[in-house]
């Protein structure tokens, strides 16, 4: 049996193709890509003039065959539009096919918008739940968020400009007032990320108009415990003291822990200091 490679191709920026992925790209014989227009760009880039045949939604399941076919005499690689293959597109289909054909498959890491975001957050990364896309009609956008909104770890989500807003309304009617952190267009030239309650972020996209590929970053439930203010004054006292963090940092920090928005505990902070 042969080789199937999930080879994750640049989300913006072309130079962060890893040399592994343009090895592989130039060995195999034949590159199944979502966009084979969009790839040839890619392709033409570094002079790989491996052969590509496409493999979206629209096809897949007539192009599964003749793909498996394909990999009984040679190994393949599988290509999204950008990003890691099989996450949100319809390389799934074709590796559950290939693991059930007994053909070993092989990831080659690399760019992934929604790992990307996270690590730039600024939120908890040690736990967190991918969900992709948010439904599209506000009332299942909600239903959505209400099965989720008690769980404690950071949400991410993808979502297109022109329902943002909408979206935006409908986390924080259904989330509350969290920490929000909007990456758009992520390693491309108009990159992007605006980090801040929900309100604050909402209305930063009312007045600049919103383009490109967004990913949400949401911090999780404090379980609906707020602590109190003395309870959230002595940790800050007691965090100042033992961490040399910046106030914003201490504060998106706590933010996650204590039910509080990040701009009530900077201005609490603040108002600490002036009475010290």
């Amino acid at each position: 049996m042969n080789t199937l490679y999930l080879v994750a191709t640049p989300i913006g920026n072309l130079e962060d193709l890893s040399l592994r992925a343009l090895r592989i790209l130039k060995e195999v014989p034949l590159i199944a890509a979502e966009d084979t227009r969009t790839s040839k760009k890619l392709l033409d880039h570094y002079q790989i003039e491996t052969p590509l045949t496409s493999y979206h939604d629209h096809n897949k399941e007539n192009k599964t065959p003749a793909l498996l076919e394909h990999l009984l005499d040679q190994d393949l690689a599988l290509i999204s539009d950008a990003g890691t293959p099989g996450v949100n597109d319809p390389g799934y289909f074709l590796v559950k096919a290939a693991l059930r054909a007994g053909h070993r498959v092989v990831p080659i890491p690399g760019p992934s918008a929604p790992i990307a975001a996270l690590s730039a957050s600024g939120l908890a990364t040690d736990q967190f739940l991918y969900l992709g896309y948010l439904p599209r009609k506000s009332r299942a956008r909600q239903l959505t968020l209400e099965e989720i909104k008690d769980l404690p770890w950071t949400l991410i989500f993808l979502e297109t400009p022109h329902r943002l807003i909408k979206a935006l309304e409908d986390i924080q009617m259904v989330l509350g007032e969290r920490e929000l952190v909007v990456a758009r267009e992520l390693t491309k030239l108009h990159e992007e990320i605006i980090r801040g309650p929900v309100s604050q972020v909402r209305d930063y996209y009312q007045r600049v108009e919103p383009k490109g590929e967004l990913t949400l970053i949401i911090s999780g439930s404090s379980n609906g415990e707020r602590w109190s203010q003395e309870v959230l004054q002595a940790e800050i006292l007691k965090r100042k003291q033992a961490s040399s963090a910046s106030p914003s940092q201490l504060a998106r920090n706590l933010a996650e822990l204590s039910g509080w928005s990040r701009r009530e505990i900077y201005d609490l902070m603040q108002g600490l200091e002036d009475n010290h």
